[in-house]
Order: C-alpha cells, then sequence, then structure tokens
C-alpha cells in the first residue's frame, strides 16, 4: 500500500487557465488526466491505490462534464474522509470581461452559451461554481497573469521539495546517423582535430582516458568548450525563469564516438555543480555494433 497518495482537483471557470495549469502538473511529475467525470474519481483513485505506482495525480473536472458536476461535492466529503489521500482543490478564476476577451480571441464558444451570448454563459457558470470555489484549496484569480506567471504561481504552490525541478539532457551524437530529433540546441564539433585517424585511438571512446586528454590537448577545443559553457551560463536561467522543465544540449561529431563524446562528458559534469544533469551517448557504440555485424 502506498502512503500520502497526492491528489489535485484542478477545476474553475472556462477559460480562466486549466490548460496551462494541468501543463504544469505534468512537468511536476503528476500523473494527469482531463475531464474527468467526479463520480468516477472514487473509482480511478482505488485503482491507483491497488496498482501502487503513482503518487501524484492531478484531474481537470469542469463544466464539459457538467451532467455529472453537481456530484463533485458529494465526491470530495467522500475523498477528504480517506486516510490514504490528501486532497487539494485548485480554483481558477478571472473576470468576466477577460473571459469574454479569451473566447473572442480563441474564437471558441462557452460550454453554457451554446445558443447564446458568452455573458450569459459566464453569469450561469459562476452560479454552478461558487459553491466549489468557496471550498478550494487555493483560487487563483488569473485575469491579470501570462501563462508563464500562472506556471510560476502553480509550481510555488504545489512543488513539493523532493521535485527535482528543471533538468538538462546532455547528448551526444553522429550526424552520419542524424540529429536527435528532440534536441533543444545542438553544437557541432567536427571541426575538431579526429581521433578516429589515429589507429590506437580508433577502437576507443571518448570516455577513454586516451581519447578525452587527446581532443582536450587543442587550444581550438579549449576555445570552444570556454565559450559554450559562458553561453550557456547567460542562457540557462531564462529558461528556468519560463517555465521550461527540461532542456536537450545535443553534442555532435562525425561518429559520434570521439570528439562529441568527450565534450558531452567534460560539459555536464560542468553543469551538474548547478542543475540536474543526464547524459546519454546515442551512437558510442554504433561502430563497433556495424563491425560486429560485419
Amino acid at each position: 500500500m502506498v502512503d500520502n497518495l497526492q491528489l489535485v482537483i484542478i477545476t474553475g471557470m472556462s477559460g480562466a487557465g486549466k490548460t496551462v495549469a494541468i501543463q504544469s502538473f505534468e512537468d511536476m511529475g503528476y500523473f494527469c488526466v482531463d475531464n474527468m467525470p467526479p463520480s468516477l474519481i472514487p473509482k480511478f483513485w482505488e485503482l491507483i491505490k491497488e496498482s501502487g505506482k503513482v503518487t501524484k495525480i492531478a484531474l481537470v473536472v469542469d463544466l464539459r462534464s457538467r451532467s455529472f458536476f453537481e456530484e463533485i461535492q458529494s465526491m470530495l466529503i467522500e475523498i477528504e474522509n480517506t486516510d490514504f489521500i490528501d486532497t487539494s482543490v485548485l480554483f481558477l478564476d478571472a473576470s468576466d470581461s477577460e473571459l469574454v476577451s479569451r473566447y473572442k480571441e480563441t474564437r471558441r464558444t462557452h460550454p453554457m452559451a451554446m445558443d447564446g451570448l458568452v455573458t450569459e454563459g459566464i453569469r450561469k457558470e459562476r452560479a454552478i461554481l461558487n459553491d466549489i470555489k468557496s471550498q478550494a484549496s487555493i483560487v487563483i484569480d488569473t485575469t491579470e497573469l501570462s501563462p508563464r506567471v500562472l506556471r510560476e504561481k502553480i509550481n510555488h504552490e504545489f512543488k513539493s521539495k523532493n521535485d527535482v525541478g528543471f533538468r538538462i539532457e546532455m547528448v551526444s551524437f553522429g550526424f552520419k546517423y542524424g540529429l536527435p530529433i528532440d534536441a533543444d540546441l545542438v553544437m557541432d564539433v567536427r571541426f575538431l582535430p579526429n581521433p578516429h585517424y589515429i589507429p590506437e585511438l580508433r577502437p576507443l571512446t571518448g570516455q577513454n582516458s586516451e581519447v578525452y586528454d587527446y581532443v582536450m590537448s587543442f587550444p581550438e577545443t579549449e576555445e570552444f568548450y570556454t565559450k559554450f559553457v559562458d553561453l550557456l551560463q547567460s542562457i540557462l536561467p531564462g529558461y528556468v525563469k519560463e517555465g521550461k522543465s527540461s532542456l536537450t544540449i545535443a553534442i555532435g561529431c562525425t561518429g559520434g564516438q570521439h570528439r562529441s563524446v568527450a565534450l558531452t562528458e567534460r560539459i555536464a559534469k560542468f553543469l551538474m555543480e548547478n542543475y540536474k544533469v543526464n547524459m546519454t551517448h546515442r551512437d558510442k557504440d554504433k561502430r563497433k555494433e556495424t563491425v560486429n555485424r560485419s
């Protein structure tokens, strides 16, 4: 049995930012479900409890499930009386004028105004949600908030001390095998002297000290390394501030075996002083695999 299961129910006015909210919880490692009918929440939670694999869940419950919405209060009472669940209700709100403006920008139809004015739909929705809002753990007014600021508020309220937060993925690769499709930043180090042409270094990789020392012995390598880490130091705080949960930095050489591996190792070691860093050498052993197959 899993202890301290965390459940966050996200609700509020249509157009107030629930999509941004659910994305924020996904970035924090929550298992997220959008448009969950309230009557299914207890059964869903029992399945999660039995699996023992998920400890943080965020559910969006809104008027797209309006045929079930009146059941949510009794469901919340039932869940709150369950000793293995810690429940929070996040209610997102915004002024009527801002909601109207957002609907005009997106040209969407308000769920409570299918055949009428948006303002009438907003009025009806407020009446239905009034009791839920009064019982919410946290109410956030998004009228003046950008998506980035809303993400920051949600992170501040719900991110636990044990959450990893911003993460850097360092990937070495060979251009001959194609670019990593998920890379955010790509650097080409094929301009550096290539250990491939030294017979005793050819079968080794950038993780071997002989290759690593060879690659780092050239002035152009040191110049590249110094300028690139200076660039990273200046831009990484901006990615964190914008609410990005991870950044993939790819370093490529011809075959992904020597130069890119050595520099990825060095850059990752430097970044680990201030960030959570994962490292992958995608093509390090591709040449060895090709030789073995032949």
